[in-house]
């Protein structure tokens, strides 16, 4: 049966190669994000879903879901409940979102 969400914050994630080096700040950026935007519509629900297929540049399958897979347990040790969609695969989503400015926010980085 489906998984169904009422209210919730969905962050759509692509991973590049430059994300998952030592250096880079793409994982505490994505934590920080979905923090603010979830305190902005004051849910506690984070789902997290990899849209890798759509970007040229990808990181290895591997890391890019370890990197997803880390944000998630720091979300929950923050008090959110998190939910991460299968890795790699073709989901069917249903999205319902009010027509706000804030419902709809891309970030790069």
């Amino acid at each position: 049966s489906p998984d169904e969400r009422k209210r919730a914050v969905v962050a759509f994630i692509h991973v590049e190669p430059r994300d998952v080096t030592e250096d880079s700040s793409a994982e505490t950026k994505l934590v920080k994000n979905a923090k603010w935007a979830a305190r902005k519509w004051e849910v506690q629900e984070i789902v997290l879903h990899s849209f890798t297929h759509l970007g040229e540049a990808k990181a290895e399958p591997e890391q890019a879901g370890a990197l997803i897979d880390r944000a998630r347990e720091r979300l929950q040790n923050a008090g959110y409940t998190t939910v991460k969609t299968p890795y790699g695969y073709f989901n069917d989503l249903s999205i319902e979102a009010p027509g706000h400015p804030l419902a709809r926010i891309f970030k790069e980085f």
